[in-house]
C-alpha cells in the first residue's frame, strides 16, 4: 500500500475537483493508488464535478443574510452556467445559506469561505453536492461579513441578481423592532438598489473622485468665457448637483420626490424618538 501523503491527496484533488476528505477516503479505500481513486470518487459521483469545473460560470444569484438581532449581515455571489438554474429554489437557498454562514461566522475579507459550515456541512461539501444534483458548473464568488454593535442591518435583493445590506446607527435597542423604522430601512435597501449610490454620505466620497469632478467641472466652466469668479460657482453648483445624485443620504426619495433620504431619516428618528443614521451599505450586482 502507497503512503497517503498530503501531496497525494492534494493531486487527486486537482484531478477530480472533489473536496480534500473525500479524496484522501478514496486513497484510503484504493490503498494509495490514485487511478483506482478516481474510480473510486466517479462511483460516489463525486468526480464528476471535476468535469464541469473547466465550463463557464457567467449567471448566477446574491444571497443576503441579516441575523435576527440586526448586529450581523453576509452577502455573498454564486455563479452557474445558465438562468434557468440560477432561479432555481435549490440554488438560490444554497446562496442564502453560505450568506447565512456569512454573517454568523464573519469570515476575513481574504478567507477562504468554503471551510465555513452550513448544516453539519461545508460549504464546499454543499457546493459539490449542488454540482451534482444539477448538473452545472458552480463557483462561490464575492463575499461581505458585516456588523454593527450600536445600530441594526436592513437587507434587500432584487431578483436574485441585486442584493445589499444597510447599516444603521441608532442608540436604543428596541428600535430596530420598531415599525417605523423596519419601513424606512426596507425603503432606504431598496434606494440602494435601485440608484446604485457611490456611497452613504458626501464625506465617505472617495476624495480621489470628487477632485475628478471637480477638475471636470471647472474645464467645463472655462468653456463658458464667463468671469473665473462665475466659474467657480458653476462648479461648485454641478459638483452639489453631482452629491445629490450620487450620495445616498442626499437622494431625493424614490417613493416620495418631496423629501431626500436624509428628511426621510430625519422623520423617522422622531417617530422612533431616537438618533438614527444611514452609516454605510455594502451592495453586489451579479457578476459586476
Amino acid at each position: 500500500m502507497a503512503e497517503i501523503t498530503a501531496a497525494l491527496v492534494k493531486e487527486l484533488r486537482e484531478m477530480t475537483d472533489a473536496p480534500m476528505m473525500e479524496c484522501k477516503k478514496a486513497l484510503q479505500e484504493a490503498e494509495g493508488e490514485i487511478d483506482k481513486a478516481v474510480d473510486v470518487l466517479r462511483k460516489m459521483g463525486i468526480a464528476k464535478a471535476g468535469k464541469k469545473a473547466g465550463r463557464d460560470t457567467n449567471e448566477g444569484t446574491v444571497g443576503a443574510y441579516v441575523t435576527d438581532d440586526g448586529h450581523k449581515g453576509g452577502l455573498v455571489e454564486v455563479f452557474c452556467e445558465t438562468d434557468f438554474v440560477g432561479t432555481n429554489p435549490k440554488f438560490t437557498g444554497f446562496a442564502e445559506k453560505v450568506a447565512k454562514a456569512v454573517a454568523e461566522q464573519a469570515p476575513a475579507p481574504d478567507a477562504d469561505i468554503k471551510g465555513l459550515t452550513i448544516e453539519g456541512a461545508t460549504v464546499e461539501e454543499g457546493l459539490t453536492d449542488l454540482i451534482h444534483t444539477m448538473g452545472e458548473n458552480m463557483k462561490i464568488g464575492r463575499f461581505i461579513a458585516t456588523s454593527i454593535e450600536n445600530g441594526g442591518i436592513a437587507s434587500y435583493v432584487h431578483g436574485g441578481k441585486i442584493a445589499n445590506l444597510v447599516t444603521f446607527f441608532f442608540t436604543k435597542p428596541e428600535t430596530f423592532q420598531n415599525e417605523a423604522f423596519k419601513e424606512f430601512a426596507h425603503d432606504v435597501a431598496m434606494q440602494v438598489a435601485a440608484t446604485a449610490p457611490i456611497a452613504a454620505r458626501r464625506e465617505d466620497v472617495n476624495p480621489d473622485t470628487v477632485e475628478h469632478e471637480v477638475n471636470l467641472y471647472k474645464e467645463q466652466a472655462a468653456e463658458s468665457g464667463k468671469p473665473e469668479a462665475i466659474q467657480e460657482k458653476m462648479a461648485q453648483g454641478r459638483l452639489e448637483k453631482f452629491f445629490k445624485e450620487t450620495v445616498l443620504t442626499e437622494q431625493v426619495f424614490i417613493k416620495d420626490s418631496n423629501k431626500t433620504i436624509k428628511q426621510y431619516q430625519s422623520e423617522v428618528s422622531k417617530a422612533c424618538e431616537d438618533t438614527i443614521e444611514i452609516v454605510a451599505f455594502e451592495s453586489f450586482t451579479i457578476g459586476a
